[in-house]
């Protein structure tokens, strides 16, 4: 009898044990399913965070393969598949890293490092502002490195053209006041110089004839030289005012037919020079003031002249664009180093010989195509040439019907 209350009482504490189980497996499962619902929960609150990032994104390996990326990535590169490539393979086509690749600092400083580099994506040059940021996870043998790229292109094209604008005008200020004061004096030695010529055929005859040809040559030198700074200190003049002459309809091929025509002789100097004019078909007309644009032109193909060495080719061209029309003006010549085309439209800057050229005439023509509500952009290659296209707008903002 007692042996069987025993075992009744053994089966009682098993039931019970097993009631305990029972009642803590649920509690675990209960527990298990609110924190896979929390991480879950989590989880779609990091994807909706990382899928509104507007920036590039990815995580790289300690020798800078590419292990994921965010949307963005996808979208701008075009690149299905990129994980497991070399960063420097899709950005730069190239067999080594960037040398002002980030990663390497940040793994290599433990620290967040910062850089702005410019790629070519798509057939034009993007700037990006880089940002890097070393990932330790202890759980992992190498540290990983997580990248953003925020596009930057057209905050950095606003702020040059800001600053340009802003030099062009302080240094218009001077530019007006250096010609006003030179101007009146100039004009007083070149009025002077006139009257020595007019009457230098009284001394013929009564004083040493090679005497009279040494004052007639000074003369000459001295009204050649006056005229010479004349002409500088009236590009000084257009440099620091503002366009004041009504715009009217012009054609662009005209400008550049006309341009051409005044440098014939000019090209004449240099025999092993080719010059080749392509003029577009149908080329809408445009408002603007006809004697400025063709002093744009002429300089653009004066300086292209002035960077051939001996031979090689200039050749300028028109188009049409849908709110405009544009011209271009190239040269196989020496080129522009790349240090220098950010310069290149800077009051008085210059890669000319010195008594070759001031630096103002780039920026005069900075000037007018602004006036215009035109753009002119550069670009070059060392040992190749460089090119300048103007584009300008069918009508201005102020114009009517504009």
């Amino acid at each position: 009898m007692s042996a069987s209350k025993t075992d009744i009482n053994d089966f009682i504490g098993i039931e019970h044990s097993k009631l305990n189980f029972f009642q803590e497996l649920r509690q675990s499962i209960e527990e298990l399913t609110t924190s896979n619902r929390e991480s879950e929960d989590q989880r779609r609150e990091i994807a909706a965070i990382l899928d509104g990032i507007t920036d590039v994104m990815m995580v790289l390996s300690e020798d800078l393969r590419i292990i994921s990326v965010n949307h963005v990535f996808r979208e701008l590169f075009g690149e299905e598949e990129p994980e497991g490539k070399y960063c420097y393979e899709l950005f730069r086509k190239s067999t080594f890293p960037c040398p002002e690749c980030p990663a390497f600092r940040s793994l290599s400083q433990d620290t967040v490092c910062r850089e702005t580099a410019i790629f070519r994506i798509n057939g034009r040059n993007m700037q990006f502002q880089m940002v890097a940021s070393p990932i330790k996870n202890p759980h992992l043998p190498k540290h990983r490195v997580l990248i953003f790229k925020r596009d930057v292109t057209l905050e950095k094209e606003y702020q040059a053209k800001f600053y340009q604008a802003e030099k062009i005008a302080t240094m218009g200020v001077l530019a007006a006041g250096v010609a006003h004061e030179v101007n009146n004096p100039l004009t007083a030695v070149a009025g002077f110089a006139e009257g020595i010529r007019r009457r230098l055929p009284r001394l013929e005859g009564l004083v040493d004839e090679k005497l009279v040809e040494d004052f007639r040559e000074y003369t000459e030198t001295i009204l050649k030289e006056c005229h010479r700074c004349q002409s500088i200190v009236q590009t000084l003049l257009t440099f620091s005012r503002p366009i004041t002459a009504p715009f009217t309809p012009l054609s662009l091929n005209t400008v550049v037919e006309d341009t051409v025509r005044i440098l014939h002789h000019y090209f004449k100097k240099y025999p092993l020079l080719r010059v080749t004019v392509s003029l577009a078909e149908n080329i809408p007309l445009i408002f603007g003031d006809e004697a400025q644009l063709k002093q744009v032109a002429l300089n653009l193909l004066t300086n292209a002249v002035d960077a051939i060495d001996i031979s090689g080719e200039v050749r300028v061209e028109t188009a049409r664009h849908l709110d405009g029309a544009s011209f271009t003006v190239s040269d196989t010549g020496r080129g522009i180093p790349a240090k220098n085309l950010d310069k290149l439209f800077e009051p008085f800057f210059t890669t000319k010989p010195v008594g070759k050229g001031i630096g103002i005439g780039l920026s005069t023509c900075y000037t007018i195509v602004r006036e215009h509500e035109g753009e002119i952009a550069v670009s070059s290659e060392l040992g190749a040439g460089t090119r300048f296209v103007v584009t300008l707008p069918l009508k201005q903002k102020g114009t009517p019907n504009g």
